[in-house]
């Protein structure tokens, strides 16, 4: 429900903040005091499309901001459709929608406080709001959306689900299907690339981790004589003494040598003073660790191998590794993966014949059981239409619109590529245009006036009469329609006091399911109003403003009286009278109801 609407600068309103409340609510006042501008502003939070002419003469913006409370099932299907896009809000009962007119720069769209494209506010708002009257943001005149009417009014849903997985198992079908009738020579060429990719890759040998063991031989053999030279003096200096070859003196001793008197002189010092012994044990320990580090380092020199023909191969080896990565992938497992695949691909064109006989025939009976699926909900769908068909005329009687009438068009297309049409259908054989609803194609048909031939609903004429009609559909479709806020502009326009009760009546029958706001010059209609407010102009330095304000219980004779005529005793003890009836009528019904 909408909760809160600001306005700022817009049109002849200077500030102006509602507080709705979430069942019905009226706004009246006298003409042109700015009614319909509160309308069309929140036309302009739905999306609608806006001109810089609306914003306040003087001011460089005009600004609307709307809280919207959602209950759980709008939340289910409002706050995916947000997080998709990171518009998610603190609170997500709760979202705010924000439009900025600017004079000189592009308009701003906000949802929760991000700004967002027009479209992107469009596609929420439209799920929030439904305005009927003369801004014609109209669900019910989207004809794409008749069938989802129709199917929620006949509680059609769990067959129109069923069909759905049917046809989606047909997409994945024929998408397969497109795969494997690729031209022959296409298809040769693929084989080819398939085949030679597969062997080069084949034929490389790659094993994981070997780049990196590459990488580190290589280090090793271009740096081999430097590592000879660095094991040979690391050995040299932790080893025993040895004689020069090339002056045939004694070389100097080794850190072994010298830890070994140090061992010596330590073991005489203890026998002497045992205070030491610990010291000895350490310098012990740490020979053995030493002559292991001896050993290692000597093996490492020995290992060493000054090899070009190796350091070559590697090289190689490396090189064919890059120019794999280059055309499969950014590592030696990314080029494996691509191999498989490609194996996989060409083990499936092998046997691509076999696998198009058996997809022909998982679509000639997916065709099939869609064609049956689809008949019988089509023939729901038209015991459904004439009940509704029933129940809005009869709305219609009750809204001065006796002679209008009203129609549920039920088509099916030809489709050469469609599925079979079982019977009851006139040519069974025949195939037939489908979707994900079924093998129907639905729209709501009206003729207001005697005489004249049914129509689209939405080439109907707007105004009052487009008003009333959208009423009676939604009385009828109330638990069908999940759009939680609906908005009647100039609804009474061309009917009287008495038409006007009826009204009255059945817009507050919407408030169960929905939150009603409604513009009005009828007493009658605004009585049954939940919350009153009242829209009026003034002069506030020189200019004109328009402002709003709600009605307590005393207010609101005073403002009926206005309207029934003047604040004079009569009417006013009539405008109390008529709210007391109202009153009645209203706890009567909501017994009825609560006992149903």
């Amino acid at each position: 429900m909408l909760a809160e609407l600001t306005i700022r600068d817009f049109a002849i309103i200077d500030e102006l903040h509602l507080t709705l409340g979430p069942a019905f609510n009226v706004l009246t006042g006298e003409t042109g005091a700015g009614k319909s501008i509160i309308v069309d502003a929140v036309s302009l939070l739905m999306g609608g499309w806006a001109t810089r002419e609306v914003i306040r003469s003087g001011a460089d913006r005009a600004l609307i901001e709307g809280i919207f409370y959602l209950e759980p099932k709008l939340q289910a299907e409002v706050n995916p459709l947000l997080a998709s896009d990171g518009l998610e809000g603190d609170d997500p009962s709760t979202l705010s929608l924000a439009r900025e007119i600017q004079r000189k720069k592009r308009n701003i769209c906000r949802i929760n406080g991000r700004a967002v494209t027009l479209s992107a506010l469009e596609a929420v708002g439209r799920r929030l709001v439904d305005i009927h009257g003369q801004s014609g943001h109209l669900s019910l005149l989207r004809a794409r959306e008749h069938i989802d009417f129709l199917d929620r009014y006949g509680g059609l849903w769990p067959q129109r689900r069923k069909l759905a997985a049917k046809v989606e198992a047909l997409r994945q079908v024929r998408e397969e299907l497109t795969n494997l009738r690729r031209d022959e020579r296409e298809l040769a060429r693929r084989v080819d690339l398939l085949e030679y990719q597969v062997q080069e890759i084949n034929a490389a040998g790659l094993v994981m981790g070997e780049e990196e063991e590459l990488r580190a031989e290589r280090t090793r053999l271009a740096n081999a004589e430097r590592l000879l030279t660095l094991a040979e003096t690391a050995y040299q200096s932790l080893s025993s003494s040895t004689v020069r070859q090339d002056t045939a003196e004694e070389g100097r001793p080794g850190a072994y040598d010298l830890l070994g008197e140090t061992i010596k002189s330590l073991s005489q010092l203890v026998e002497i003073d045992p205070s030491l012994n610990e010291v000895l044990q350490a310098a012990e320990e740490l020979s053995y660790r030493l002559e292991d580090i001896i050993t290692t380092v000597r093996d490492y020199r020995e290992s060493v191998e000054y090899n070009p023909r190796r350091l070559t191969q590697v090289e190689e080896r490396l090189s064919l590794v890059q120019g794999l990565k280059r055309k499969y992938g950014d590592s030696i497992e990314e080029i494996l993966a691509f191999g498989q695949r490609a194996e996989e691909e060409l083990d499936s064109i092998a046997h691509s014949e076999e696998r198009i006989e058996e997809l022909r025939a998982q679509e000639e009976k997916l065709l099939r059981e869609i064609g049956e699926l689809g008949a019988v909900l089509s023939e729901a769908r038209r015991q459904a239409a004439d009940g509704l068909k029933a129940k809005v005329e009869r709305e219609l009687a009750g809204l001065s619109m006796g002679d209008a009438r009203f129609d549920v068009s039920i088509e099916q297309r030809e489709d050469a590529e469609g599925a079979w049409a079982p019977a009851p259908f006139r040519a069974t054989g025949q195939r037939l245009a489908f979707d994900r609803t079924g093998i129907d194609h639905v729209e709501f048909l009206i003729s207001p006036n005697v005489g004249e031939p049914l129509k689209p609903l939405a080439s109907v004429a707007s105004g009052g009469e487009t008003s009333r009609l959208m009423l009676a559909l939604k009385t009828v479709l109330s638990m069908a329609d999940e759009t939680p806020t609906l908005i009647f502009d100039e609804i009474d326009a061309g009917i009287g006091g008495r038409v006007g009760e009826v009204v009255g009546y059945k817009l507050w029958s919407l408030t169960p399911e929905h939150q009603v706001l409604c513009v009005t010059h009828l007493p009658q209609l605004a009585a049954y109003g939940d919350a009153h407010f009242r829209v009026a102009k003034s002069v506030v330095g020189r200019r004109t403003v328009a402002g709003v304000e709600p009605l307590d219980a005393e207010e609101r004779i005073t403002e009926l009286a206005v309207m029934l005529g003047a604040d004079r005793p009569e009417t006013r003890h009539s405008a109390e009278a008529m709210l007391a009836e109202i009153e009645r009528e209203k706890g009567e019904r909501g017994e009825k109801a609560t006992r149903r």
